[in-house]
């Protein structure tokens, strides 16, 4: 998993679950070989599960359906995923699931790529940009699961890498009978896009990505509109 991608699970868990003892299921939990998990950053904290298609490291239940979790509704306090969406064909079915074993009152972290490298596993399908928390809030209540988003962002790159993320924060419930106040938007600012529960605004609104300001920038120093100087 790249270094942003845990570095905004920590950030999740510093904030939003601080001294908790959750119950936590983790949906596409396989371990890749030389990789670091989100396991790592929960399982000193948390009962942990994770689920996944395949019988590999990490993976505590094998799905027969991996649109169809073998856990009763309400199951989990956390439901937790990370550079996952992006390989399911049918993601908005794999939040349906999500959102149905959640608890009410409990917390949903989603952290999958709005940029980056085409990578196979076994396919690459979707790139996920600002307003896909709210169109997955809004699915939910579609199909009758009351989901609320508390925030969503775009994280910066990290370590030269070329990963953005979509970091997406849900409740179970709605506003009224959510109990979690502190947003990681209000603790850290190298964000951009940002969306909070209750208002219309973006913070740090951007309408290029990462990759196409830094193309803008070097476009216009090699064109010679922004001046260099080498002293």
């Amino acid at each position: 998993m790249h270094t942003s991608a845990m570095e905004n699970a920590e950030r999740f868990k510093d904030v939003y679950l601080k001294n908790s003892r959750p119950l936590i299921v983790e949906v596409g939990s396989q371990i890749v070989e030389n990789q670091s998990s989100l396991r790592s950053v929960f399982n000193y904290h948390s009962r942990y599960i994770g689920i996944d298609f395949q019988e590999k490291k990490g993976v505590d239940i094998v799905l027969e359906d991996a649109y169809s979790f073998p856990l009763a509704s309400n199951f989990a306090d956390v439901v937790v995923s990370s550079s996952c969406f992006e390989h399911s064909e049918f993601f908005w079915l794999t939040f349906l699931e999500m959102s149905r074993i959640c608890k009410e009152g409990g917390l949903i972290f989603m952290n999958t790529p709005s940029n980056g490298m085409f990578h196979r596993f076994p396919v690459d399908c979707w790139r996920f940009y600002p307003d896909s928390g709210v169109a997955l809030q809004n699915w939910c209540r579609h199909n009758n699961h009351e989901i609320t988003l508390l925030e969503s962002f775009t994280s910066f790159q990290r370590n030269s890498e070329c990963w953005n993320d979509l970091v997406a924060i849900f409740a179970k419930g709605n506003m009224e009978s959510c109990h979690h106040p502190d947003r990681i938007s209000a603790v850290f600012s190298d964000f951009k896009n940002g969306i909070v529960n209750g208002s219309d605004a973006l913070i740090n609104p951007a309408v290029l990505s990462e990759d196409m300001a830094r193309l803008t920038v070097a476009s216009q120093i090699s064109n010679g509109n922004i001046p260099v100087s080498w002293n």
